[in-house]
């Protein structure tokens, strides 16, 4: 079995932040239609976009205002007509259908998971 073991600045390097959903609209132009997500990270990271496949478990309007956990620093990834800028991290439920990470007490918008 391959040794999986990574180093604690391995995991640094990773950039994952707390941001608030400011908009979130139905994207149907894909093969698994997908919500597109303003994310406001605040001050130093700012506003990013997302493309998440959460359709299945939420509507855009359920998502306003909620506090998600993404990684801020990949590259921006093309996703059908839209660029996506940050992953919003998500578990999968029993039917493999993602389930956002949410923290349990609202805080600052770029605070770093660590």
């Amino acid at each position: 079995m391959e040794d999986k073991t990574i180093q604690y600045l391995d995991f640094k390097k990773v950039d994952i932040r707390l941001g608030t959903i400011i908009e979130a609209e139905e994207y149907n132009q894909l093969k698994k239609p997908s919500i597109i997500l303003k994310i406001n990270f605040g001050e130093g990271i700012g506003i990013k976009k997302s493309s998440a496949q959460l359709r299945k478990n939420y509507n855009p309007n359920q998502l306003i205002n909620k506090q998600v956990i993404a990684v801020v620093n990949f590259a921006p990834k093309q996703i059908g007509k839209i660029i996506s800028e940050v992953l919003v991290l998500a578990l999968p439920d029993d039917n493999n259908e993602p389930i956002l990470v949410l923290p349990s007490k609202k805080l600052l918008n770029g605070v770093r998971l660590y």
